[in-house]
């Protein structure tokens, strides 16, 4: 992996970056973050790794401006066990994970073996489909009246139709959209350049169109959502997939921001467990982190802690079984809907900024 290690502290930073480099990864080094936010500007970054604590601007700082910015770079957080607490402030802004110093070599090595299967969890290639040739294949069914949004058009054809897509102004999709299924008891919506629109707006805010499209579609037709998977932090790309095989979005949108989540559910499909008993399965010894991964399974409503053990509730066990696909499609006897990531360009490289 490409890695920047952020700390005003010169043998710290230094010693960091050196067993990253001998351990294979490509290791940057900055001693602020003025510097860390320069190399960015210029350079991709798979993982940031940054102390918590620097003069003038600290770890918060850079990571507001990276989750700004960079979606796709991940960021762990350095910190001393007196700020554990601020550790953990930092990871529900949306930090990827946290280590303490002094660190243990394999603690951080489990941590970027943690970010190497974040930054892997995408549909496989395989299940890339061109959304055009969607549109074009739904239309050619005769079975439903296609409206496409993109900002790429294919030709209108019969039972086709197409919309610009403005990233800009989804309130607009919305619109065109509920007025093109007022018209056609069959119709269906296929929308391309996803991505484009979360680079404009709130994850959660696209989910919530996606939501209400898929619930003025019962009874109609399809809805199917193409995006490029190499634009968007992996998590996005499974939250926007689940927007659309999954009735509850925005459970599975949290359940699939970290692997821990994700180990803890698969752990939880197979049987209740005690705190322990999830921990040893996330393969975590710090209470607790654990304890604030789990806190979130709960506040989200995917699992319960009854008398000293964790079990999946309903709408968990459909997470887990989400996990479980790894194509993150709904099943054959499903809606139809579908989420699916469009072709991405060879070469392409993601946008530095908003």
């Amino acid at each position: 992996m490409r890695i920047l290690v952020v700390d005003d502290d010169p043998v710290f930073r230094e010693e960091l970056a050196e067993l990253l480099r001998d351990d294979g990864h490509v290791a940057t080094a900055a001693p602020s973050v003025p510097k860390a936010i320069e190399f960015l500007e210029h350079e991709e970054a798979d993982l940031v790794i940054t102390d918590l604590k620097m003069p003038r601007h600290g770890g918060l700082d850079l990571l507001r401006e990276v989750r700004a910015r960079w979606p796709r770079t991940l960021v762990v957080v350095v910190t001393g066990y007196a700020t554990v607490e601020t550790a953990l402030d930092a990871m529900k802004m949306g930090a990827f994970d946290y280590v303490r110093k002094p660190f243990r070599v394999e603690q951080v090595r489990e941590t970027l073996r943690l970010a190497a299967q974040e930054h892997e969890f995408e549909s496989p290639h395989e299940t890339y489909r061109d959304p055009v040739r969607e549109a074009r294949a739904l239309a050619a069914s005769g079975k439903h009246e296609v409206l496409f949004f993109g900002e790429r058009a294919p030709a209108e054809a019969p039972h086709l139709r197409t919309a610009p897509l403005d990233p800009t102004n989804p309130a607009e999709l919305v619109d065109r959209a509920e007025a093109f299924i007022a018209e056609h008891p069959d119709a269906a919506i296929v929308i391309a350049g996803v991505e484009r629109m979360v680079e404009n707006h709130r994850l959660e805010d696209i989910v919530t169109i996606l939501d209400r499209l898929r619930e003025d579609l019962a009874g109609h037709g399809p809805l199917r959502v193409g995006f490029n998977p190499r634009r968007l932090p992996p998590a996005v790309a499974a939250a926007l997939a689940g927007a659309v095989a999954a009735e509850e979005t925005h459970a599975t949108l949290e359940a699939l921001a970290n692997p821990i989540r994700r180990r803890i559910l698969q752990r939880l499909e197979g049987a209740p467990a005690s705190f322990g008993e999830t921990m040893a399965a996330a393969g975590l010894d710090d209470s607790p982190k654990m304890a604030f991964h789990l806190r979130r399974l709960a506040e989200t409503g995917l699992i319960l802690h009854e008398a000293e053990t964790y079990r999946l509730t309903a709408r968990g066990e459909a997470v887990a079984r989400l996990l479980s696909d790894a194509t993150f499609l709904p099943p054959a006897d499903d809606s139809g809907n579908l989420a699916f990531p469009g072709r991405s360009t060879p070469g392409a490289k993601r946008p530095r900024s908003r």
